[in-house]
């Protein structure tokens, strides 16, 4: 049985039983604080857990893309050492939001498994929550029960809290779970050892494939259970270890998920899956780790360095270090896997096979960008170990290598071993650790269970046509971090504050009681469906209305940029062509950015036709045409843009202005003659294939103008008042380019002249034309003048020093028949004279050269380097 044929039977099977079939969500998390991925295959349905909204049935089924690399769930050091431990993987998985429990979970996973998957009922052990006495829960009898019904009494384990109590973070819906494992070892080994002494024991072929998680409770802050008014459940199979299973191999990466990718891996690095521990594992970690960035980008996240971007980064930067340490990749090739993963997945996917140029040309760039890094990393680690005394070399010393330059510490390890030497392991530990105690103090939020004020009310967002209303409050709670300080939490029974999404900011603005006491709200955001209003205080009375208010002016300012990054859209599209699509913005008040694939630099041209196209839209006066709450497929048959990466529902908003339509949450202009005027304020490269313009509208052109105004005149008035300031400008750029070959031409005779004296005033040690001098030379001049020597002389040695700007600098040139028969090499002479200047540098054996902050060691430097010879 395939992959694709798995897949399918587990979605059939529970349709069969009532269960709407949705898609995978996106990977990448937006609206809860708590995640950067989605982690599990619950995450996507935390909103409905957490009772903040209903779902479109209470049975629902699916397969979620999930990825586990960082917080509680880190499964990344363990990826590729492994064969069942993956960062991307599928989770198949089935919910009930207060409809069937244990009964029919229980009846429905062994159905599948041993009926229609044909799994010999032999092999599958279950595992039921033993209880726990400082939670005071019970032993999960029920389940207990279930279970005796179907299997003998022998496979079923008692389980702790650590392997049979899930919990989705430390505060929320949790409960006892029954786990199924399956033993795959040959009978030989089954007849030593039973199944039963082996699961949970990390054995490879003896593992978890399905979770059934019972939810009955919620985890408050304190630590307390209280139990929930609906039951749930939540089981999350994992795909890749049950096609293990299924096509009767031992290795997930045996399947027919990974074969394909690791053979391509083998045919383009020249290596052999299977002969040797160092090579698989590499390959491993590739053929993983390649399906991981390439999901995350088709799903809109970028390698970057800050937040879910840096993960990706770091997750793509271990695939790249081991094809170069054990396969001896030293070019970009990772990207080329991609064209083998989309056809294996783009079916089940299909997001992978649309932005696969897109995907190749990030990784391919990414892996350019991390290769020039370990080049630049091995010189400044050869500069570390010249540095050290002794064998070991310290740790604090690696670890800056680590943290400010990217370099593997791994990689350093092993070629201090290929050297002789060793790393101080405990010192780079120090340190490591000292780095991850300063990010999670920085990032360490601390959450209070939330007061409810009222249950009966229902929130609902009233700003598309309100700025002004009356609300009730019904819950807050407070939040303290290192960052923000301490904030509330307040949540309305309705509001008109836009909480931030879809690349909007959200609002700022007051509340005020009906005594007229003030709180400001300084920012909106929307957390599992719920739209929470932050403020540094709290009302001195909860009771009777508020009457909430949305700064207008930052709100007007806000809508003009969003309403200018539709038009742009269009713009751009019409321009430059249908293959540009948005892949990110960034709406706020003072300015617009928007992301979006393109493979070329914007020309002027362009630009200006961009601009003008806006403009005229703006010109136009086409009034916003909205449509609230109509079903998706409407909308699509519409001709409304649907963005990669974003969460829709089964009805949408769309937003129109004349030929441009869109689905989009935000907020805009009710006509395009509010935005005034559009301005392109810059246009770069942010990665391979994207491009990002920076724009703004209405006021904030009205300032770029009078700034750039107020510029001309202070330039005319540096040009005595001429007519025509471009020309007067290009006259003096013209008057300083031939100033410049004047003096190059006076600094070439310069040259000339000292390179004659100094041929002169050479002295000969040992055969050797040896000179040392200070000289009023720049860099360029420098090199002239040593390798004008070397022309003339051999046998050469010459060191010369030069200041400028308060900075020093040392060139030592040395002829190459003196590198060879002497082994005399100018680059490691330069780093030794480097402290006199307090700097270093460094070179090839014939020409060096090094900078430092201390003019005044020059002497000590010219003095010293006769003994390289002596």
């Amino acid at each position: 049985m395939n992959s694709q044929e798995i897949r399918q039977h587990f979605l059939d099977f529970f349709k069969g039983k009532n269960h709407v079939i949705v898609s995978s969500a996106p990977m990448v998390v937006k609206d809860d604080p708590t995640l950067m991925f989605v982690n599990s295959g619950m995450a996507p349905f935390k909103e409905y857990f957490l009772g903040n909204a209903k779902p479109k049935s209470n049975r629902i089924a699916d397969t979620q893309k999930c990825l586990r690399v960082s917080g509680k769930h880190n499964d990344l050091e363990e990826v590729g050492y492994d064969t069942y431990h993956h960062t991307l993987f599928e989770m198949l998985g089935n919910w009930s939001f207060g409809d069937y429990f244990k009964k029919e979970a229980i009846a429905w996973a062994w159905e599948l498994l041993t009926k229609v998957y044909g799994i010999d009922k032999n092999i599958l052990y279950v595992t039921v929550f033993e209880g726990d006495t400082d939670d005071k829960t019970p032993i999960d009898q029920e389940a207990y029960d279930y279970w005796k019904e179907i299997l003998p009494e022998n496979r079923i384990l008692m389980g702790d809290k650590k392997d049979n109590f899930w919990e989705m973070g430390d505060q929320g819906p949790c409960g006892p779970c029954s786990e199924i494992h399956v033993d795959i070892r040959p009978e030989a080994e089954k007849r030593k050892i039973p199944g039963r002494e082996l699961v949970n024991k990390d054995h490879p072929q003896v593992v978890e494939i399905w979770n059934l998680v019972f939810m009955q409770y919620n985890r408050k802050s304190d630590g307390a259970l209280e139990n929930l008014p609906s039951k749930h459940i939540d089981t999350g199979m994992g795909f890749e270890r049950l096609c293990m299973v299924l096509q009767g191999v031992t290795s997930n990466y045996d399947t027919d998920l990974f074969v394909p990718i690791i053979h391509e891996i083998e045919t383009i690095t020249k290596s052999n899956y299977g002969e040797d521990d160092k090579i698989d594992i590499a390959i491993r970690v590739i053929a993983d780790h390649v399906r991981a960035v390439a999901f995350s980008i088709a799903d809109g996240q970028l390698p970057s360095n800050t937040g879910a971007g840096y993960v990706i980064r770091r997750i793509l930067r271990r695939a790249i270090r081991y094809g170069f340490t054990f396969l001896d990749k030293k070019e970009p090739f990772i990207y080329r896997l991609v064209e083998v993963l989309s056809k294996k997945m783009g079916k089940a996917f299909p997001e992978i096979k649309k932005q696969k140029q897109l995907i190749e040309n990030v990784i391919k760039e990414e892996e350019a960008s991390f290769l020039r890094t370990l080049d630049q990393g091995l010189i400044r680690l050869d500069k570390i170990i010249e540095e050290e005394s002794g064998k070991t070399i310290s740790g604090k010393r690696v670890f800056e290598l680590y943290d400010t330059f990217g370099f593997p510490v791994d990689l350093t390890a092993l070629i201090l071993q290929e050297k002789g030497l060793s790393l101080d392991q405990d010192g780079f530990k120090v340190e490591l650790e000292k780095q991850k105690a300063r990010s999670r103090a920085a990032g360490e939020v601390n959450t209070e269970d939330w007061t409810v004020l009222r249950d009966e009310d229902q929130e609902e967002f009233v700003g598309y046509d309100l700025l002004e209303a009356k609300v009730k409050i019904t819950r807050y709670r407070k939040v303290v971090s290192k960052k923000a300080g301490e904030l509330y939490q307040l949540v309305f029974n309705l509001t008109p504050f836009y909480p931030e999404g879809g690349g909007q900011v959200g609002d700022k603005g007051y509340l005020e009681s009906s005594n007229g006491d003030v709180i400001y709200v300084v920012d909106t955001k929307k957390e599992n469906n719920v739209i929470v209003h932050f403020t540094k205080d709290l009302p001195k009375s909860f009771e009777g209305d508020f009457k909430a208010v949305v700064d207008g002016k930052q709100r007007y300012r806000t809508a003009c940029n969003h309403s200018a990054t539709h038009l742009l859209h269009e713009a751009l599209r019409e321009v430059l062509g249908d293959h540009v699509e948005q892949k990110g913005s960034a709406v706020h008040s003072k300015y617009l950015r928007f992301d979006f694939s393109h493979f070329a630099k914007l020309t002027v041209e362009e630009l200006r036709d961009v601009e003008n196209f806006v403009n005229s839209r703006i010109d136009n006066k086409l009034p916003l045409q909205e449509q609230r709450q109509i079903p998706m497929e409407t909308a699509l048959s519409e001709g409304a843009m649907a963005l990669f990466g974003e969460k829709y529902g089964d009805t949408v908003r769309t937003i129109r202005f004349g030929q441009s339509i869109e689905l989009c949450g935000g907020t805009h202009v009710q006509n395009t003659a509010d935005i005034w005027h559009f301005k392109i304020r810059s246009e770069s490269a942010i990665a391979a294939g994207i491009r990002r313009i920076e724009a703004i509208t209405y006021d904030a052109v009205k300032e770029f103008y009078f700034e750039n105004n107020q510029a001309l005149h202070e330039i005319k008035d540096l040009l005595n008042h001429t007519k025509d300031p471009v020309q007067a400008v290009a006259e003096l750029q013209f008057e300083n380019s031939e100033l410049k070959k004047q003096i190059e031409e006076f600094e070439k005779e310069r040259v000339k002249q000292l390179k004659s004296q100094f041929l002169s005033e050479l002295k000969e040690i040992d055969g050797i034309r040896f000179l040392a001098r200070i000289v009023d030379l720049d860099a360029s001049g420098l090199k002239d003048l040593s390798f004008g020597m070397g022309q003339e002389i051999n046998n050469l040695f010459v060191l010369f020093g030069s200041k400028t700007d308060d900075k020093a600098l040392l060139a030592c040139y040395i002829s190459k028949e003196l590198v060879e028969k002497r082994q005399l090499n100018a680059g490691q002479i330069v780093r030794d004279l480097g402290k006199f200047i307090q700097g270093g540098g460094g070179g090839q054996p014939f020409y060096a050269t090094a900078g430092g902050k201390n003019p005044e060691g020059l002497n000590k430097a010219i003095e010293a380097v006769e003994d390289y010879i002596k």
